[in-house]
């Protein structure tokens, strides 16, 4: 009986196959992460114990999260293809809002915070219906929102209450729900962070919202010819980056048991900052919600970890301004080998 040779052994597969590489490359995110791990590994260096303490990570997890609840939305939108300048008043004429109706005139808390989610969501409506209506740049639009916005909330603060400070006492759910500190360090807003990214990355990578998204980002004449309702879905994005403003006001009012007029303006470029840094691609069209974390998480560490180096804080506007200059560099390479890929596949 013949001997039957023993079969070759099957060539090893390799750990990461081209097609895994590839599919890395295309996830928007890619960049985003390698960032968040960089300055991360970087601070944790040269910041030592105190920045790796749970006094230091508390430091920037809180400022990503009140970040992080305007940066998500503010993306969505961008993937979309708009911008949202108005942010920074809309966040401080909600928390204005709230101080005068609870504080100045004694309302119940939920009336307040009714008052100021209110005050966003017509906000953000007006700026959608305007941008649509006019087909004005979403620059034009929210820019002058920002400043008109601002204007009204210093002349009505003033006339009614004659100070741009208002005091408010906000009784033990609603500071244990928008203010309170776990173990004294953290800001609940954390886990407010964490619901809206859950529910907002639900939207935009599995319901039919979010596909709308993409295409409406993607090209806009091409969208309305499959039946996209364009004017909808960017009203829908401007209201919904308003709410996460005015989210924030509240939070910020009752964590810190009052309001001014000037807070907030900050956020304005911040947002836009921490999605560029996380995968968003200002033409529009590209970008993922989880990339958008990574980017707020990036920005907060830089801002915060600078603090723990013992160098001049001033480093971390020129640490920040060439994060965000690699982000879009790295963000055109990735997506052009992506697209790249996809050709020679498709060839």
């Amino acid at each position: 009986m013949a001997v039957q040779a023993p079969a070759a052994p099957a060539p090893a597969r390799p750990l990461v196959s081209g097609a895994s590489v590839r599919n890395l490359i295309r996830r928007p995110e890619t960049g985003a992460l390698i960032g968040t791990v960089s300055v991360f590994v970087f601070f944790a260096i040269f910041g030592g114990q105190q920045f790796l303490s749970s006094g230091g990570t508390a430091s920037w997890l809180n400022v990503a999260a009140e970040l992080g609840i305007i940066a998500i939305p503010v993306g969505l939108l961008m993937i979309a293809g708009e911008l949202d300048l108005s942010v920074g008043s809309v966040l401080a004429s909600s928390s204005m809002t709230l101080a005068i109706v609870s504080g100045h005139y004694g309302a119940p808390m939920i009336i307040g915070i009714g008052a100021a989610i209110a005050l966003g969501l017509l906000t953000g409506f007006l700026n959608g219906v305007l941008v649509t209506a006019t087909n004005v740049p979403s620059f034009v639009v929210t820019l002058a929102t920002n400043f008109g916005l601002a204007g009204l909330t210093l002349g009505f603060s003033r006339v009614i209450t004659g100070t741009t400070s208002v005091a408010i006492e906000p009784g033990s759910p609603d500071k244990e729900l928008f203010g309170t500190l776990l173990a004294d360090k953290f800001e609940v807003a954390v886990f407010w962070w964490i619901g809206v990214a859950v529910v907002v990355g639900w939207m935009l990578h599995v319901s039919r919202f979010g596909n709308w998204i993409f295409a409406v980002g993607g090209d806009t004449v091409s969208a309305r010819a499959t039946g996209i309702s364009v004017r909808n879905v960017k009203i829908g994005l401007f209201m919904g980056s308003a709410l996460g403003a005015a989210l924030v006001g509240v939070i910020q009012t009752i964590l810190y048991n009052s309001a001014q007029v000037a807070n907030g303006q900050s956020f304005v470029f911040n947002s836009i900052i921490a999605v560029v840094i996380g995968g968003v691609l200002l033409t529009g069209g590209y970008g993922s919600v989880v990339g958008v974390v990574l980017g707020t998480l990036t920005f907060a560490i830089v801002q915060q970890g600078i603090y723990y180096t013992g160098w001049e804080s001033d480093w971390a506007s020129f640490i920040l301004g060439i994060l965000l200059l690699a982000a879009v560099l790295m963000n055109n390479t990735f997506r052009r080998m992506a697209l790249s890929s996809s050709t020679k596949k498709k060839a």
